[in-house]
Parts: structure tokens; sequence; C-alpha cells
């Protein structure tokens, strides 16, 4: 009995299509509301993208009957973009700054010697330009890297390192960057990317480098050998300022000595002299020696 209730319950709310039980009533209702809501979305999100604010949206078409419209862009777009999938799409740039380091680059100096560059860029894209960008190259920013880029850089360098000798570029790398980066920054402009950094390592040839470290030794050398020279020459003036020095330190002494001598003696007059000997005599008369060595009593010989 419950089984023949059950199963009029269940033909009463189901129907039957090729053998596949649908519900009806309340639940085929919401049925039909997931599933529409769900078309809604897959719709919306074909037909709807996001761009946001580190990038710049081109729409454009995917093909024109115009000729005018060449590469069917119609401009830049931000945030949510809606368009027809089948005939539209959307392509992104971002606008904040790259950064790229490219493998070695082999160009030739005035006099075909041959160097290394190892550069390193930094750039972004103008976002006035990148319509343009897009309709010319049609490519993402990796391989404009790879491809426009790339062949910039190189260009640039050849051309720049022929206008010097090796000797020069070595002599002058701060002006050989700039002159590259001068180049260079003229043709990416121009297409619209704007370089904010631009760095190299210049490598020379071995040949060179072997040149340029004879040539730093040989500098030190003479350096070395000039201080040398200057040294002596500096503890030979030393030498010779004190032994002037103390030539005329001699010499000094030896005018002070003769005129105090020279002194002395004008002063000394023979009623000085006298007066030095009365003033020393004891009232003795003097005994002289004779030539046979007898003394003689000169005061007694005065007496007489």
């Amino acid at each position: 009995m419950n089984y023949q209730k059950n199963q009029k319950y269940n033909m009463g709310n189901t129907s039957s299509t090729s053998g596949i039980k649908i519900p009806s009533g309340p639940l085929k209702f919401l049925l039909y509301v997931g599933a529409a809501i769900l078309l809604v979305i897959i719709i919306f999100s074909a037909c709807c993208t996001v761009v946001d604010s580190g990038e710049v949206g081109i729409k454009f078409h995917k093909w024109s009957a115009s000729e005018q419209d060449y590469g069917g862009v119609e401009g830049t777009c931000k945030g949510w973009v809606f368009y027809n999938p089948i005939t539209t799409n959307v392509f992104t740039y971002p606008t904040f700054t790259q950064r790229k380091q490219y493998e070695t680059f082999s160009v030739n100096a005035k006099d075909a010697s041959l160097f290394e560059m190892d550069p390193t860029i930094a750039y972004r894209i103008n976002p006035d330009k990148a319509c343009d960008i897009f309709t010319k190259y049609r490519v993402g920013v990796k391989e404009l890297e790879e491809g426009y880029i790339r062949t910039c850089i190189y260009e640039a360098y050849r051309t720049c390192a022929n206008q010097y000798t090796s000797d020069s570029l070595m002599s002058n790398r701060a002006n050989f960057e700039r002159d590259v980066r001068a180049r260079l920054e003229k043709s990416l402009m121009a297409e619209g990317f704007l370089v904010e950094e631009f760095t190299s390592k210049i490598t020379p040839p071995s040949s060179l480098l072997s040149m340029i470290d004879a040539k730093n030794t040989a500098i030190q050398s003479a350096l070395k050998a000039e201080n040398e020279v200057k040294e002596a020459e500096a503890n030979a003036k030393i030498a010779v300022a004190k032994a002037e020095g103390a030539a005329k330190a001699m010499k000094i002494k030896a005018d002070a000595e003769a005129y105090y001598n020279k002194t002395i003696a004008a002063s000394l007059s023979p009623m000085i002299v006298q007066e030095d000997m009365i003033e020393k005599w004891d009232g003795k008369m003097p005994q002289i020696v004779g030539g046979n060595g007898m003394m003689l009593d000169i005061s007694k010989i005065l007496a007489k």
C-alpha cells in the first residue's frame, strides 16, 4: 500500500521524456533559474574583461572590411570592458617599468677590434602610443623585447662603436655609453617606448686587456721612479740646507770671536799695561839671571 502511495506521489511530481526524469513544480523552476544564471555568467565572462590600472587595453576588431580601419583598432580602454568575442577582442600592454637584461652582444670598433657588450635596459610603454605599437607589431612585450627592442640596442652599439678606435673607446667609455643611449632613446621613443635606464658592461678583447695591463704597469713604474728621484732631490736639498746652515753658524761664531779679540786688543794700550804692572808690583826689585847662571840683585846695583 505504501509502495503504491510513493509511486503515485512520484508520478505526480516528475515528467518523463525519453527516459529522463525532469522535476516539476517549484524544483523545476529553481533548476531553470540556476541554468539561466549559469548561462549569464558564462556569457558575461566571455564578453567582458578587466583592464587594471597598470595596463592599457586596446580594443580591436578581428577583421574589418574598411581599408581605412588599419589593424581594426577602436582605441584604448580601462576598467570593465564589454565586447563581442566573436568579432572583437581586447589586448593589453603593461604601462609600468619593464627591465630586461640581454645576453652578450659582440660589436666591432673602428679598427676592427671585437668588443663584448652586456646591456640592461629599463623601459616602459607610452600609453599614448600603445595603439600604434599594437597596430604595427601585434605582439606582447616579451616578443617586443626579443625582437624590435633587441634590434635597436644592437644597432645603437654597432653604429656608435664604429666611431671609436679601441683605445679611444676604452678611454671614453662614459661618452660611448652616452652616445649609445642617445641613439637608442631616439629610435625607441619614435615607436612609443620610453627608456628609463640603460647600462652596459664593456669587455675589450684579451689582446687589448694585456696591452692595457702592460701600459698601466709601465706608468706605475715610471711614477715610482719619478717619485724616487723627487725624494732623492728633496733629501739632497735638505742636506745642503743643513750644511749651509752649519757653515753660516760657524762663520757667525768665528766673526764674533774675531770681533771680540780685536775689541779686547784695541782696548789694551801701553798705559793700561804699565798701570797694570804697577798695581801688581810688590815693591821688590826683580832679580835677573845672568848668562852664566849668576843671580844679580838689581837693587844693590841701583844703590851704588
